[in-house]
C-alpha cells in the first residue's frame, strides 16, 4: 500500500509552483493510475477511470468530492474510458469494451513509439450511477468513446470511427440524432462543450504530408493512433467555423472551457516538446493570451472546473511513489 500523502506539504509545493492560480490543494487518490475525473452536476461527486487491484486495466469509479467512498460502477470487465454524469445527477455514460471480451485488450506495442489504443471493441453505454447498464448507445463497428455532455442542451459529443476516420459526432443521451461534425482526415477527439452549449473545443491531429497520412492510416488499421502531435481546435457547437487556436507542433489535449467560456484550460508539453512532461496552460478562445498555470515537472492533465466554478479537479504524477502512478487532485481556483 502506498504511504499516505502529506496534504500540507503538497499544498506548499504545488501553490509555490505557480502562484495566483491554486490554493487548498487536496489529493483524493493514493496509488494506481487514476485519470479523467469529472464533476457531478451538484459538485458533490466525481466520476473517474482507474487501474487498481484487482483490475488489470481501467474501470470506472465514482467517489465523493473529498475522495471518500471510492467504488466501482462499470462492469469490471474489458477496458473502460471517458465517463461523464448526465444532468439529472443519477445517470452516467462511459465507453467500454466488455461486450467484445471480458479481458483487457492488449496494450499498444511501445516499440513503435508512444501510442494510444483506439480499440474497436469500445462502445458507449448509458448506466445508472449505481452501475446498472440501461442502454448501449453506439453499435457501429470500430471505436466509439470520449463522450462528454452539455448539461444545458442535453447534447453529447464523442469520437467515432463510424465514418472510417476518427471524427467528432454528436447525439442525444438516449443515442438518437447522431450527427457527424468533423470530416478533415485525421484524429479528432477529447471534445467538450462550453457551458452555454454554443462552442466546442477538442484536440486534433491532421497529418500534413502524404507520408504522415499513410503512417496515421496504417496505425489506425491496427486500432492505434500517435498522440504526440495534437493541436487545439475551436468551433461552433454544430462543428461550423472550426479553426486551430494552437500551432505548437507538440501535444496539446484535455481542453476545458472556463466557466465564463472566454478561456480554455488545457494540458501540453509545449515547454518540452516530444516529452511526457505536461503542464496546464490557459489560453483565450481566440488563441491569444497564453499563460502557463502549473510547473510541476511531470505529467499534469485532465482539468475540469466544478459546477460552481470555484474548484478544479486534475490528474498529476506529482509526488508519485511509483512509475506510472497518477493521482487525482482538487484545488481552489483563485485566478
Amino acid at each position: 500500500m502506498m504511504k499516505s500523502f502529506s496534504l500540507a506539504l503538497a499544498a506548499a509545493t504545488l501553490t509555490a509552483a505557480q502562484p495566483g492560480f491554486f490554493s487548498d490543494i487536496r489529493q483524493l487518490t493514493h496509488g494506481g493510475e487514476n485519470a479523467e475525473a469529472y464533476w457531478a452536476p451538484d459538485g458533490k461527486r466525481l466520476i473517474f477511470q482507474t487501474t487498481r487491484p484487482p483490475y488489470e486495466c481501467d474501470q470506472i469509479f465514482i467517489m465523493n468530492a473529498d475522495g471518500s467512498n471510492q467504488h466501482l460502477v462499470s462492469t469490471g470487465k474489458g477496458r473502460t474510458t471517458c465517463a461523464y454524469f448526465l444532468s439529472d445527477n443519477k445517470r452516467i455514460v462511459y465507453a467500454s469494451t466488455h461486450l467484445a471480451a471480458d479481458v483487457c485488450p492488449a496494450n499498444p506495442d511501445r516499440s513503435k513509439g508512444y501510442l494510444w489504443g483506439v480499440f474497436a471493441g469500445y462502445d458507449i453505454f448509458l448506466a445508472t450511477d449505481a452501475g446498472k447498464i440501461l442502454k448501449r448507445l453506439t453499435e457501429t463497428p470500430g471505436y466509439d468513446a470520449e463522450a462528454t455532455i452539455n448539461w444545458k442542451t442535453g447534447n453529447m459529443v464523442y469520437t467515432s470511427l463510424a465514418s472510417g476516420d476518427l471524427d467528432l459526432w454528436t447525439m442525444k443521451t438516449d443515442g438518437s440524432h447522431k450527427k457527424q461534425l468533423t470530416k478533415t482526415p485525421g484524429y479528432d477527439g477529447g471534445a467538450v462543450f462550453s457551458r452555454d452549449g454554443s462552442k466546442l473545443v477538442w484536440r486534433a491531429n491532421y497529418p500534413k504530408t502524404a507520408e504522415l497520412m499513410q503512417t496515421y492510416k496504417s496505425l489506425l488499421a491496427e486500432n492505434l493512433t500517435a498522440p504526440m502531435k495534437m493541436e487545439l481546435m475551436v468551433a461552433d457547437a454544430d462543428g461550423s467555423h472550426a479553426h486551430a487556436i494552437t500551432d505548437f507542433g507538440c501535444a496539446s489535449f484535455a481542453p476545458t472551457f472556463t466557466p465564463d467560456g472566454k478561456q480554455i484550460l488545457f494540458s501540453s508539453n509545449k515547454h518540452n516538446c516530444d516529452s511526457r512532461y505536461f503542464e496546464l496552460y490557459l489560453i483565450n478562445v481566440d488563441g491569444t493570451g497564453l499563460q502557463q498555470v502549473t510547473n510541476f515537472g511531470g505529467f499534469t492533465s485532465f482539468a475540469e472546473f466544478s459546477p460552481d466554478g470555484k474548484r478544479l479537479v486534475f490528474c498529476s504524477d506529482h509526488d508519485a511513489k511509483e512509475r506510472y502512478e497518477f493521482n487525482i487532485f482538487t484545488a481552489q481556483w483563485t485566478h
